[in-house]
């Protein structure tokens, strides 16, 4: 042994070792990183909350936690080691009362025995052979970290579903700024057309009043909408978890692409074994089969061994006390029967097998509810899809009959009633061709989410 630990002693080390648990630093969660300046698309959004969504780092944290309490469970397999001491001070010994051996009528004697001062110094040493607790621990470690990778997995689809609907939420809103902006733009050159034709009294004054309401009103959209998007852009980065003192984040999308990620196979059949709210129940049956098997098995004994190596010092004189020790020393079994307890072992495989029953008729809900939600996400599917082909060709139509009324209001066959009427329908008809896109990507995603396709990695 080198200097310095020969200096520090065992008993030094042995308070060191004690300490240790105590001296350690908690480990600090690390703080969440800023947004990336430049702009993000969908799958940078979904790589960044899966890393950074409060409630997906909790779950990780509950992973962390549960594997530690399972290694707390296997760890009474483990030989159990404990160090005793103690010190007893003696005022007044305690009395034997000896016969005399050799003279029968002659009275007994008197003495007092032991020594003022006693110490005991051992060790004792447990090994669980067998026992119902610590193997049920080793055998439902497996199940146990399968439902907890399983509750973080659920909440990852969840933050998926989310951040993916609030992505293409600012995206056909920021589509409609567009569609505002043009219609701003048209309505503006409107109203300089009809100013000009009043001043020149080819038209009268109803006409320029007209297109200076459209534009106010046109405007007044435009604000409110612009409004609207800073509140969804919020509810983005909260669902990312981004923190509040982060920056703007924005966003790189294609239109196009968005059209052709509307696209979803409807023939494909749905697989009850997916869904991760199955698969949870499943696990959780597992364990409770192994509940039930623990109590069955409850009528076995436990077995131990146990070894015990004891220094006892005693002595009158306290300086004296430890210069001379008397050592002991044990091994053995040791052997738990269960004979009777009050029926209690029983009542409880009772509860085990009732509860078992019950998550058998969970898991047969879940399924109705499984399938209900797909039918009803496929028919919402089908209905929005079919509605946006229809707005995409209202739009057509739309755009084709503004630009024939205006060219006929410009020779003077139309009022300019016709025209704004023509504008409103042109502006409604691409406002709802956005909003029929958005119910397409959000069903679309909804019958991911109900067939259990959802993906999760990125």
């Amino acid at each position: 042994m080198n200097q310095p630990l020969r200096a520090f002693g065992l008993p030094g080390l042995l308070l060191l070792l004690l300490l240790l648990p105590l001296l350690s630093r908690a480990q600090v969660t690390a703080p969440v990183p800023a947004l990336p300046s430049q702009p993000l698309s969908l799958t940078e959004c979904l790589q960044y909350a899966l890393q950074n969504q409060p409630l997906v780092r909790q779950a990780r944290l509950d992973e962390a936690i549960g594997e530690r309490q399972i290694r707390v469970g296997l760890s009474a397999w483990l030989p159990q080691i404990q160090g005793t001491g103690t010190y007893t001070r003696n005022f007044q010994l305690p009395v034997a009362v000896l016969p005399n051996f050799t003279d029968p009528t002659a009275p007994s004697q008197v003495r007092r025995i032991g020594l003022q001062n006693t110490s005991n110094l051992g060790l004792q040493g447990n090994q669980v052979l067998y026992n119902a607790d610590v193997l049920l621990a080793a055998r439902s470690a497996r199940y146990v970290r399968q439902q907890n990778g399983q509750n973080t997995v659920s909440f990852q689809i969840d933050v998926v579903r989310n951040v993916s609907k609030a992505f293409y939420d600012i995206l056909l809103t920021n589509e409609q700024l567009r569609v505002l902006d043009e219609a701003i733009k048209r309505q503006q050159q409107q109203f300089k057309d009809a100013f000009a034709q009043y001043e020149v009294g080819l038209k009268d004054k109803i006409d320029y009043k007209r297109a200076e309401i459209a534009v106010k009103n046109a405007v007044t959209d435009r604000k409110a909408t612009a409004e609207n998007l800073k509140g969804k852009y919020a509810t983005l980065r909260q669902l990312m978890g981004a923190p509040p003192e982060a920056a703007p984040v924005t966003l790189a999308y294609d239109t196009l692409q968005l059209a052709r990620e509307t696209m979803l196979d409807t023939l494909e059949p749905l697989a009850f074994e997916r869904r991760i709210e199955l698969q949870q129940l499943l696990t959780q049956q597992q364990l409770q089969r192994l509940d039930i098997d623990y109590f069955r098995l409850g009528f076995l004994p436990t077995l131990s061994a146990f070894g015990n190596y004891v220094k006892v010092y005693q002595n009158n004189a306290f300086t004296e006390l430890y210069k001379q020790a008397f050592p002991t020393s044990q091994a053995g079994l040791q052997l738990g029967l269960p004979i009777f307890t009050g029926t209690r072992r029983l009542q409880n495989l009772k509860i085990a097998e009732l509860r078992q029953d019950r998550l058998s008729l969970q898991v047969l809900d879940t399924k109705n509810q499984i399938s209900t939600e797909y039918e009803q996400a496929l028919a919402r599917y089908k209905g929005n899809f079919l509605d946006l082909r229809a707005q995409g060709q209202n739009r057509d139509d739309a755009r084709e009959i503004y630009k024939i009324i205006k060219l006929q209001y410009d020779e003077g066959i139309k009022t300019y009633l016709e025209v704004i009427v023509a504008e409103n329908d042109l502006r409604t008809s691409q406002l709802n061709y956005y909003n029929a896109l958005y119910a397409v990507l959000a069903a679309k995603l909804d019958v991911q989410r109900a067939l259990g396709t959802l993906p999760v990695a990125y």
